[in-house]
């Protein structure tokens, strides 16, 4: 069962791995990935019956429901963790962790080929160049888009050659958004992209975006950013009470400090927001600057994930 489970993870992660690592057949590991209410209960189940159990991609633990933290303690015996302040955060807790690095700064270039983002999406190579990413769920499209909209808009009139793309994840979205932008702002022209958003990232000056894997996606294609998000008053209210972060963007989180303009709830407005991006879209010393430090955070998530995972798996093995 060891050597089927081990290669199994070996396989997934694409790691090569020799018959010699095997560990011996007496032996039984259990790798889970990711679904972390489900897994960490089952994680425990299985260490109770002599099982050694690794926990792949952490929870947001650090972020949200910290106690979680104990419970994922008693049930694993190392957790892989894609970014590095989630092994200082287990590392306070004494909760086995390995940083292992981030399996999307490892696809991604250190240095993305402008150029041929714009080739591809028929941008020019000398327009400015926005992009809007109002999120890929419905209530963050309905949330978010009319502010970003007005944004471009009035970013617009300081770039009359401004190009907006704006990629939606799904057929769904793009019907949303069409919807609002046709009450919104209808004589604004705009790119609508079918996916493509890492394109579209490359392929811009600045982006505005809502928080999450975006943002992330975001700093690892180089392009500087303005994070603009809202919820509901009463979702707020909550989360405020709940994120025991003092960023909701994963670039500041990874910089320690304010790298990137958030404009949250009330701040969320297209006055703000138009302020925060019209630096980032003059090419000048803030999107330089911001570019370097992405770059440097880039290589510092860079650490070839998929080998790390299968050393840490037949470390635990042997």
């Amino acid at each position: 069962m060891s050597k089927c489970l081990v290669a199994c993870v070996a396989c997934c992660i694409s790691a090569p791995i020799s018959p010699g690592d095997l560990p011996s057949l007496n032996q039984t590991y259990s790798s889970v990935f990711d679904a972390p209410d489900f897994n960490i209960t089952l994680e425990g189940n299985l260490k109770k019956q002599g099982i050694k159990t690794i926990h792949y991609v952490s929870p947001s633990v650090w972020a949200w429901r910290q106690k979680r933290v104990f419970k994922i303690g008693r049930s694993t015996d190392l957790v892989l963790a894609f970014l590095p302040f989630e092994k200082a955060f287990y590392d306070k807790f004494n909760v086995p962790c390995r940083f292992i690095g981030h399996t999307m700064a490892d696809a991604m270039p250190l240095d993305p080929d402008k150029d041929a983002a714009r080739d591809r999406l028929g941008i020019a190579r000398d327009a400015h160049c926005l992009a809007l990413l109002p999120g890929s769920r419905g209530a963050e499209v309905e949330m978010l888009s009319a502010d970003f909209l007005k944004t471009a808009q009035i970013l617009r009139n300081d770039y009359p050659d401004l190009q907006v793309l704006v990629p939606l994840v799904n057929a769904r979205r793009r019907e949303q958004f069409e919807r609002i932008k046709a009450e919104t702002a209808p004589e604004l022209t705009v790119h609508l992209l079918d996916g493509q958003a890492r394109d579209a990232m490359i392929a811009s000056d600045a982006a505005l975006l809502a928080s999450g894997t975006a943002a992330l996606e975001c700093m690892l294609a180089k392009c500087p950013m303005v994070v603009g998000y809202r919820m509901k008053p009463f979702t707020f209210w909550l989360a405020k009470r709940l994120v025991k972060t003092d960023y909701v963007s994963l670039p500041n989180l990874l910089a320690g400090r304010e790298l990137v303009k958030e404009l949250l709830q009330d701040e969320c407005q297209p006055a703000s927001l138009a302020d925060a991006l019209r630096p980032l879209l003059a090419d000048g010393k803030t999107s330089h600057e911001m570019h370097d430090t992405f770059r440097a955070l880039h290589q510092q998530i860079r650490c070839n994930a998929d080998e790390q995972a299968a050393d840490a798996v037949l470390e635990l093995a042997k």
